[in-house]
């Protein structure tokens, strides 16, 4: 049974929040590579990225959560908006590269990353909040309220 000394202090340990410089030292491009390929980014162009990124902070959110017993971040996600003409200039919110470290899968994680991601779309008044997801984590998203609609198409240039 679960009491809400020990669910306060689980919430402190897995607090969602903005990815920060620091955290490339905390496992943050190995716990990309879980996800797919990302080479091997040095500290420099991690911070020009990062620097870039951050000149956007609304437009562009990166969030992670941080174990800290162990000080490793051990999930993440991201979100972008996108303005438009339609819907009266509305804007809309891509979730896009959400991972959780194959050691902290099933601890309800991956929902915390997309509920955070979802409310700062809303929060900048996007109309709706999109991504695409592989078949076998369709189910994985309908439990955090989305619904599959049209299809996905690629075309990759490298």
């Amino acid at each position: 049974m679960h009491n809400s000394n020990s669910s306060a202090q689980e919430e402190e340990t897995f607090r969602v929040r903005r990815l920060e410089i620091t955290d490339k030292s905390k496992g943050f491009i190995e716990l990309l590579q879980q996800l797919t390929l990302c080479g091997d980014i040095c500290d420099k162009k991690f911070q020009a990225r990062f620097e870039e990124l951050s000149s956007y902070a609304d437009d562009h959110l990166i969030c992670v959560i941080e174990d800290h017993r162990t000080g490793k971040i051990i999930a993440t996600g991201s979100v972008f908006i996108e303005k438009k003409f339609i819907r009266n200039c509305g804007k809309v919110g891509h979730i896009e590269d959400v991972v959780v470290h194959s050691n902290a899968r099933g601890m309800q994680l991956g929902k915390k990353i997309i509920g955070f991601l979802s409310d700062h779309a809303r929060s900048m008044g996007c109309y709706k909040v999109i991504l695409d997801c592989s078949v076998e984590n369709r189910e994985f998203y309908e439990k955090c309220g989305f619904k599959q609609k049209e299809v996905q198409m690629v075309r990759y240039f490298i």
